[in-house]
């Protein structure tokens, strides 16, 4: 063991030390060669004949060298070493193949990197809390009913917490908080922030410990306490200037002061995790006494004790949940979505909740990606293939002075990975520039995507494609030139000739190859692309072109609901009048939610005087919105539109939908008819055509809408139509706002079509990056059938001077190139279109609209495809039929 272990310690000195040791390795051989001379002489030989019989029986000089260098050092690393050398100095010689080779390397791997960082970051990192997987998200099977459905009441969360023994602790946020709700004043005008109300122990739950300062305390979450809030770190950065001494610092927020107890860490996203796309600026400890009659508002997320399972704490909950909905301090607190014969509760870790529902389409990305590749290791095989036909004279050359055929593959290999590494460092440049453009587009909402990043995760998979690029594309070019007859290679007049022929099939095959697999990843993206444009062309029951919205600030407090509501509509009428006499302006509404945004239920209304069987209706999703916000919206109605003279002392109306209204009255105008809905009855005096409300694929489901005038909403959000550009706007209107209410925080109009865009953004950044990875497969996949026709023309230019010698007219000449190119391209595109077939149907659930067999889809690629074949094999079409007969007859 320890005379192993001095030989290798021995061969690393040996390697590092090479000069020392080839001198005394000269003097020696120099001393030995002396010796033998002078005993040559010394036998009567001359001197010349002495020293040619000692060279005799000393053997190669540099033979014995190498030996002796063999057995002293780290002979392997001498070969790479040699090979890497002889591939820097190949390389730079050939700057034109080089450069084309590691930019479309760049390309597949950079592609690769970045697409692997957002699959690493939504689905397989663990999420950014201590211990993440004991976290589950706790919340009733999806339903109709908006998030009303997908939230508990106070005392369903506080039950439930004493009920349950799977988890350590639970805690929960309120769900229904709206963008800009808070209003920070003192600091200039008063700006806008968003702010999340949490329970107390929300952070300790989830093991977030504050940047500076400390978590709210118990009685800071409790009826009367002070107000105190938690900044996030960006908000703090930008509004607080990273001020180091925020912390017990007194701010303004709507009016009243408030103590920031604490700076949250960088790495904490609230929006991030729980509200893709949204922007949180500060979180408040939640009040639960304060809302405890609120119905339906906390969502529960609980950590599991040590040991425990998902399952096991499914099972927990099952035996929680008949008790908490019927024994509670409110009965029946669990709403519409669970029944005394049929109790149902989800319990799933928090990283499935938050990425799950994107497992399908981040898995086809990545086998998107990942098809890119693939196409970028057979173009890469094919150039070094004409590569190794113009060096067979070389490599035949060295297989001559005794270089074997594995020493030949390793050093065709060795150029394989010098272009990999070479294209990989360039493509980690071009993934980073991806990613932290991704990482700041709030406008994608998508779960974590602030948080995408290259980790050490995503370097590692960096180096292993790299790695299995360079052989996937490296190998069959070394193989192919280490078997061929490297004698009739040599005797071969045409540098490289033979070895050309011999390649050409391989080269052929490889391109179809690439067809087919350009045609699986048009016909995906093609599917894709028009499930997304029939998404697109949904109508989504408004007209969200050329309106847009702003949060209105206003205080309407009064001693009584009525005087409440009365104060409300003086306010809020005054407003939509001096906003909808600006000019440009064409309508001008209130609603406290916008459609596919955040929206809730209450109770299921009944149509006086009809008795339903138990579960056929359901709570609608409930909006209160003000006179005038159906015409800024562009819905359509059937009745009429509220007026402001609906005031709390006048009778109760409603509008209702369409689908609403044919499961209460079918076959009947509902207009006039009575619903008793909200603890009283109220007359529908309008029949609204069917909203997408709660997201743009799904069933409309039923809505009713309550005049703000009768009814307290949560917010106002302003909404006008305007064929003026909102930007254009914004300064008239929030002059006009702030003559009626100074409190008025600065604010812009948001473009609905903004609310659309959200809300389709996700199947949208899939798309898009599909259909670019396809146009990058198609564009190469043109490259690879150039390549391959460029060189059988240069091959056959010989053949083709003597068939135009012998009368083959110029279109002769390129129809017969341009036939075979669209031969190469049918073979793909058959291969391709029956791999497509049976791909299809794994991407089935995201398509919507269009069938995975879809013809038009199929037709449009296959045309697309031949095009583009066309178009390759046009340019050496035209080339072959320009030869000269004389001039390739003399060349060749």
């Amino acid at each position: 063991m320890i005379d192993s272990l001095r030989r290798g310690w021995n061969r690393i000195l040996a390697f590092f030390h090479k000069a020392p040791l080839d001198g005394d390795l000269d003097a020696e051989m120099a001393s030995h060669l002396e010796f033998a001379i002078e005993e040559n002489m010394q036998r009567g030989m001359a001197a010349e004949e002495a020293r040619r019989r000692a060279l005799i029986r000393f053997g190669g000089m540099m033979q014995a060298k190498e030996q002796h260098r063999e057995t002293r050092g780290l002979p392997w690393v001498d070969v790479l070493m040699q090979d890497m050398r002889y591939t820097f100095r190949t390389l730079r010689k050939d700057r034109g193949f080089t450069i084309v080779a590691v930019l479309i390397l760049a390309l597949g791997i950079g592609a690769n990197v970045a697409v692997f960082s957002v699959v690493n970051t939504i689905l397989l990192r663990p999420l950014p809390f201590p211990q993440s997987q004991q976290l589950v998200w706790i919340a009733p099977p999806p339903q109709k009913c908006g998030l009303s459905c997908a939230t508990y009441s106070v005392d369903a969360y506080e039950e439930f917490k004493a009920q349950s023994r799977s988890y350590q602790d639970i805690t929960g946020y309120m769900a229904f908080t709206s963008p800009d709700n808070l209003r920070l004043t003192g600091r200039g005008q008063p700006e806008p922030a968003t702010g999340i109300e949490v329970i107390g122990n929300f952070f300790r739950v989830l093991g977030v410990q504050p940047a500076m300062g400390r978590l709210f305390t118990a009685e800071e979450a409790r009826q009367g306490a002070h107000p105190v809030t938690l900044l996030a770190n960006p908000y703090w950065r930008r509004q607080f200037a990273a001020d180091p001494n925020i912390v017990g610092k007194e701010i303004d927020l709507n009016g009243h002061p408030a103590t920031v107890v604490g700076v949250l860490p960088a790495s904490f996203d609230f929006g991030a995790v729980f509200s893709p796309g949204s922007k949180v600026d500060m979180i408040v400890p939640l009040i639960l006494d304060d809302e405890r009659t609120w119905g339906n508002i906390v969502t529960l997320i609980g950590r599991l004790k040590p040991g425990v399972s998902v399952s096991q704490a499914a099972a927990d909950a099952q035996m929680v949940v008949p008790h908490l909905c019927w024994s509670a301090k409110q009965p029946n607190t669990c709403g519409s979505y669970v029944n005394k014969t049929g109790v149902s509760i989800e319990v799933q870790t928090l990283k499935d909740y938050v990425g799950g529902r994107l497992r399908r389409s981040l898995v086809v990305l990545w086998c998107a990606v990942g098809t890119i590749l693939l196409i970028v290791c057979v173009n890469l095989s094919n150039l070094l293939l004409a590569r190794a036909a113009s060096r067979s004279k070389e490599f035949a050359m060295r297989a001559a002075l005794g270089a074997g055929r594995g020493r030949l593959v390793r050093q065709l290999l060795t150029e394989a990975l010098i272009l990999s590494g070479a294209g990989a460092l360039l493509g980690l440049g071009f993934a980073s520039g991806v990613i932290f453009w991704l990482s700041h587009q709030q406008a994608i909402a998508l779960p974590l995507l602030s948080s995408v990043r290259i980790d050490g995760v995503a370097l590692g998979w960096t180096v292993v494609i790299a790695a299995t690029t360079a052989i996937l594309f490296g190998l069959v070019p070394g193989l192919r030139m280490a078997s061929g007859n490297l004698h009739e290679t040599l005797k071969d007049s045409g540098a490289g000739a033979g070895a050309g022929r011999k390649h050409e099939r391989i080269r052929t095959a490889l391109v179809i190859g690439e067809v087919a697999l350009a045609c699986v990843l048009l016909v995906g993206a093609g599917l894709l692309l028009h499930s997304f444009l029939k998404v697109v062309d949904i109508d989504l029951g408004f007209q969200p072109e050329h309106s847009a919205s702003m949060k209105v600030e206003y205080d309407d407090s009064a001693p009584t609901d009525a005087a409440q509501a009365e104060k409300r509509g003086v306010i809020l009428g005054q407003i939509a009048e001096r906003v909808s006499a600006l000019p440009g302006v064409e309508a001008a509404g209130f609603a406290d939610y916008l459609p596919l945004g955040r929206n809730r239920a209450w109770g299921t209304p009944t149509p006086k005087g009809k008795v339903y069987p138990e579960g056929v209706l359901h709570g609608p999703l409930v909006y209160v919105i003000g006179p005038g916000y159906m015409r800024a919206m562009g819905m359509r109605l059937h009745g009429r539109d509220f007026t402001w003279s609906d005031g709390p002392n006048s009778q109760r109306v409603i509008m209702i939908n369409a689908s609403a209204a044919r499961v209460y009255w079918p076959g009947e105008d509902a207009v006039g008819k009575i619903l008793q809905a909200n603890g009283g009855d109220c007359v529908v005096v309008g029949v609204v055509d069917d909203v997408h409300a709660d997201s743009v694929e799904g069933d409309p489901g039923w809505q009713i809408y309550y005049p703000i005038t009768q009814q307290g909403p949560n917010a106002a959000q302003l909404v006008i139509r305007s064929a003026v550009p909102p930007a254009a706007l914004a300064g008239t209107v929030l002059h006009t706002l702030r003559e009626l209410n100074p409190n008025q925080p600065a604010a812009e109009f948001r473009p609905i079509a903004q609310v659309v865009d959200r809300a389709v953004s996700p199947r949208k950044f899939f798309v898009v990056l599909v259909a670019s990875f396809a146009g990058l497969g198609l564009l190469l996949a043109s490259l690879g059938i150039y390549g391959v026709i460029s060189y059988s023309v240069t091959q056959q230019t010989k053949e083709i001077g003597i068939r135009m010698a012998l009368g083959a007219t110029t279109g002769r000449v390129q129809l017969g190139v341009i036939r075979k190119t669209l031969a190469l391209a049918a073979m793909g595109i058959f291969l391709g279109g029956l791999v497509s077939l049976g791909l299809a149907r794994m991407i089935e659930s995201l398509l919507y609209g269009t069938a995975p067999t879809d013809p038009i889809t199929f037709a449009a690629m296959t045309v697309l495809l031949a095009l583009v074949a066309f178009v390759a094999g046009y340019v050496p079409a035209r080339r072959a039929s320009r030869i000269d007969p004389l001039v390739a007859l003399r060349n060749n």
